[in-house]
């Protein structure tokens, strides 16, 4: 039962009868609050019942964070008499779901459609939590209140903001497969075809049976490897939980995934997903050539940061698990933490590059290296030392990681994804993917 402000302004008028009526407020009290009850009770069985309302919805179902989403909901009424109330559809906070209550008369027999907008800030599920319908009687003093089942879930994907930069990249990646004007010499691993000797070549690239057939030295050209197999591992561990900026360095770490994926699949590479801590999150394997953008963003969409140690171990074993024995790239986005790796990764590296080409990447936090150069007082200094450490130890691990053979990528969040795209590209051009 839900009560209006009719009710209290007839609790209020009789307030002022029992104040005024001197020796018959006894008799005026009871006869109030007896006729308030009557006129409750009767709009009360007089107002159409909630529970006896259809509801059905549609709408949009995906969405990139930061757009919006837009999902109605049809509400029928099957009873004999009209229904007058107000209609909460409830969403996470998170959702930003408005309008929060909408007023609706939907008379016996007949439908009414509500729309609710969603302008989700975070990534994952978004569930419809239930539908309050509050149906107030034609006296409009109270009314019955129910709420009803109302199932629905939008999936918010990441933004995918680095997508501005794949333009420029596949550019790149056009110039080195020689389907631009600037054609590189010399590099890769597949043969492309033969030509006339010019100065500057690499003489290890002189074709001697074509030369002896001929007038002239003929060189053989060359062009980056395809179908080439990638596997991109996603750290979804304790550090991933901590944030650089306003956004998770997860967030960060996917959108350099993505357009990773994005630039290997547009050129002729397989692209391999995996999300891990202690145990597998999500996993995409490659279906064939081309990009898998689509389903990489549905298997990132639900992903959070566990907080718990990620298991280095697990990880590798997970690595060297899928897709046989063959030689891959491997991408891991993780956090260059000194404690975690030297305890953790470090040790195990070996039995990971001895069988693929490994490659880590890392967001940095600006914040840190603004507070490094920080100067004043003792409490700026102090700031200034403890972030110089930091630092000093982030250029230690990257040092040792390639002692050990691996490609390292640190940037900050605003270069990271074209920072690692480059690394992709120039290990193409290396001839070493």
């Amino acid at each position: 039962m839900a009560v209006t402000g009719r009710a209290a302004l007839l609790g209020f008028l009789a307030v002022a009868a029992v104040a005024i009526s001197g020796s018959l407020a006894p008799l005026v009290t009871a006869v109030a609050l007896g006729l308030i009850g009557v006129l409750i009770v009767v709009d009360l069985v007089l107002a159409a019942s909630p529970k006896r309302m259809a509801l059905s919805r549609e709408g949009d179902t995906t969405l990139r964070l930061g757009e919006e989403a837009t999902v109605h909901l049809t509400l029928s009424n099957p009873t004999g008499r009209g229904l007058r109330a107000t209609v909460r559809d409830a969403w996470p906070p998170s959702a930003h779901a408005g309008p929060r209550t909408a007023p609706v008369r939907v008379d016996a027999g007949e439908r009414r459609r509500l729309t609710t907008t969603l302008a989700p800030a975070r990534r994952g599920d978004a569930r419809a939590a239930g539908v309050t319908v509050r149906s107030i009687g034609p006296l409009g003093i109270a009314g019955r209140q129910r709420t009803l089942s109302a199932p629905w879930t939008v999936r918010v994907l990441p933004p995918f903001h680095s997508r501005r930069h794949l333009p420029g990249k596949l550019s790149r990646l056009r110039e080195l497969e020689g389907q631009h004007t600037a054609m590189v010499r010399g590099q890769g691993s597949e043969f492309d075809s033969l030509r006339d000797y010019v100065p500057g070549d690499d003489v290890r690239s002189i074709d001697w049976r074509a030369t002896a057939r001929g007038d002239g030295v003929v060189v053989r050209t060359w062009r980056p490897e395809r179908d080439r197999r990638i596997l991109i591992v996603l750290d979804t561990g304790r550090t991933a939980a901590g944030r650089v900026g306003d956004t998770p360095r997860l967030d960060h770490a996917m959108d350099a995934a993505l357009l990773l994926a994005a630039l290997a699949g547009r050129a002729g590479d397989r692209v391999d997903f995996l999300a891990y801590d202690r145990r597998i999150r999500a996993q995409v394997r490659s279906s064939g050539k081309g990009t898998q953008i689509g389903r990489l963003v549905e298997a990132m969409a639900p992903l959070e940061a566990e907080l718990v140690e990620s298991d280095p171990a697990g990880m590798v074993g997970a690595v060297l698990g899928t897709q046989g024995r063959a030689r891959r790239l491997v991408v891991l986005l993780t956090d260059l933490n000194a404690a975690a790796l030297e305890e953790g990764l470090l040790p195990r590296l070996p039995a990971l590059t001895s069988r693929h080409l490994l490659m880590v990447a890392s967001v940095s936090d600006p914040a840190v290296t603004e507070m490094a150069a920080e100067r004043g007082g003792a409490e700026a200094l102090y700031r200034a030392a403890a972030a110089e450490r930091t630092l000093g130890e982030r250029r230690r691990v990257r040092a040792e990681l390639r002692r050990l053979g691996v490609e390292v990528v640190d940037a900050d969040p605003e270069h990271i994804a074209p920072a690692l795209a480059d690394a992709y590209i120039n290990l193409k051009a290396q001839g070493r993917l």
